[in-house]
């Protein structure tokens, strides 16, 4: 029997997303935040493991609305963004229109769902083309358009008056992933939710400490979260990461000292990257570093010799590597490897 013949044909031209774990010392290649909150893993204690959990996430909804000064109706909970990207494509369909590079899981979703994916490569400046998108929204009318600001894997934030101008010009859905909002200067757009009803604001609890709960939330207007909310499978976010994102995001002090750290540490990596000759750092405002080096396998494979893991994205943005923003001891040990591998080249 050839199963393959059964499989859908945009499913069997699909590759499923790399997330294969290597062994490492130090692991900066993921976007995680290097601190955890052990502390909060004793709110599951009491968890009945026989029960299904809250279906509406009553508590976790409740304590977003009062930190996004939201309603509970307003927010729907995600088992991770890559979940509520699927539920979205789900509701509205495409074509789903995005620039690149982005977040790979837009497309993937896209066509996992059989809908057009619509890529925009970005400008020079690694900035929204606005010129392209606009032409692209007339002639391809998308049901969705993502824009991730600030953008992985480039680590900018887009031009505001531009995201703006695409979410006036558009029919469909705009959804701002705003991911790595906590670690960027600007303050994002959820006030812009009283004035565009097609907007939708997409956050995740991943980068600030919390990956391993995968949760995400969308704040929208009612109507959209009441049509999306209509594809959410039952209990999708389970109770153990409910009662573990509740305890964390009550100690909202420990999650923003650690959030400041990663800036701090941000800075520090990305003045001394600027002084090593061979390697061109771009300003971020995310929790990592896209830097440009001549022979990025090269430099990837020396390091992770060292025990050092960063990402190779050469093969979506010509020549460069991208490094989690970890630790100060891990960040030094960073440095330092790199110093030692381009001196060697010289």
């Amino acid at each position: 029997m050839d199963i393959r013949r059964l499989v859908r044909k945009d499913v069997q031209r699909l590759r499923a997303y790399n997330a294969t774990e290597v062994p490492c010392r130090i692991k900066l290649d993921a976007n995680e935040s290097p601190y955890g909150f052990s502390a909060a893993l004793r709110s599951a204690a009491g968890i009945s493991t026989n029960r299904y959990p809250d279906p509406e996430a009553t508590l976790l909804r409740g304590i977003l609305a009062r930190d996004l000064a939201a309603r509970p109706e307003n927010i729907l909970q995600g088992n991770g963004s890559d979940e509520l990207i699927y539920y979205l494509i789900a509701t509205f369909g495409g074509p789903v229109l995005f620039p690149t590079p982005t977040f790979s899981m837009y497309g993937i979703i896209s066509r996992a769902l059989g809908e057009k994916p619509v890529g925009i490569p970005l400008d020079a400046k690694f900035d929204l083309d606005l010129k392209k998108i606009l032409s692209a929204v007339r002639k391809e009318r998308p049901k969705l358009i993502f824009l991730s600001s600030p953008n992985n894997p480039t680590g900018n934030c887009f031009s505001a008056e531009k995201m703006l101008k695409i979410i006036g010009s558009s029919t469909g859905i705009v959804v701002v992933d705003e991911a790595y909002q906590p670690f960027s200067s600007r303050k994002g757009f959820l006030p812009m939710l009283k004035d565009y009803r097609n907007l939708v604001i997409m956050r995740t609890l991943s980068k600030i400490g919390l990956a391993a709960l995968r949760i995400g939330y969308l704040i929208a207007d009612t109507e959209i979260i009441e049509e999306v909310n209509k594809v959410r499978l039952p209990f999708n976010v389970n109770a153990l990461s409910q009662a573990v994102a509740v305890a964390a995001l009550q100690k909202r002090g420990t999650l923003e000292r650690s959030v400041r750290s990663v800036k701090t540490e941000r800075s520090r990596m990305f003045s001394a990257m600027g002084k090593i000759k061979g390697v061109r750092p771009y300003p971020s405002e995310a929790n990592f570093i896209l830097f440009q080096v001549e022979d990025p396998v090269a430099v990837h494979a020396s390091l992770l010799k060292k025990g050092i893991l960063v990402r190779n994205i050469a093969d979506v943005v010509p020549g460069c590597l991208r490094v989690t923003v970890g630790t100060r001891r891990e960040n030094s040990s960073f440095i330092r490897a790199l110093v030692t591998i381009l001196s060697a080249k010289v």
